[in-house]
């Protein structure tokens, strides 16, 4: 492939993916906001300045994919998400079994915090972008992200009863 644009995508959907998960919360629904991303960064191509890292174009143009399809979702109606999957068991042994527990702990303990402090949470923490960079992304200044990632921080310590970790 010759095309420096299509191998840097390419190359970026597994962060797509994490970063659609920790929106969407559901892999299916993750998958469909990561190909609608690709779809949007694609069909936008001319719009987007080289000067400019295509990780935080991308991963915004994921995220208001995300506001757009949960605005659509409410005129919907209710929708059941499927909470059971048998697949995630296994025998792996007690080491994956306790990662999966301490993961999914940290879900939970992520789903209390306010989504305003889990996005700064998820974009600088899993998906490793700059302060800088989440703070364009999210259309906020730098400080407020700052701030948000400390309170977060603080409150999924606290969650998850890490009391006295600062």
């Amino acid at each position: 492939m010759d095309d420096p644009f299509t191998e840097e995508i390419i190359a970026f959907l597994p962060n797509l993916k994490r970063y659609a998960i920790s929106l969407s919360r559901r892999p299916d629904l993750a998958e469909d906001l990561v190909q609608l991303t690709a779809e949007r960064a694609f069909r936008n191509r001319h719009s987007f300045d080289p000067d400019t890292k295509l990780q935080a174009w991308l991963l915004r143009i994921l995220r208001n994919a995300w506001i757009d399809m949960t605005r659509r979702d409410r005129t919907r109606g209710t929708q059941t998400p499927i909470e059971d999957a048998p697949w995630l068991a296994g025998e792996d042994g007690e080491r994956v079994a306790e990662g999966r527990l301490m993961l999914d702990e940290t879900r939970r303990a992520m789903e209390q915090i306010s989504p305003d402090q889990r996005d700064v949470l998820v974009l600088v923490c899993i998906q490793e972008v700059t302060y800088q960079e989440a703070a364009d992304i999210l259309d906020i200044p730098i400080g407020t992200v700052m701030s948000r990632l400390a309170r977060a921080r603080k409150a999924l310590s606290k969650e998850m009863g890490l009391d006295g970790w600062e």
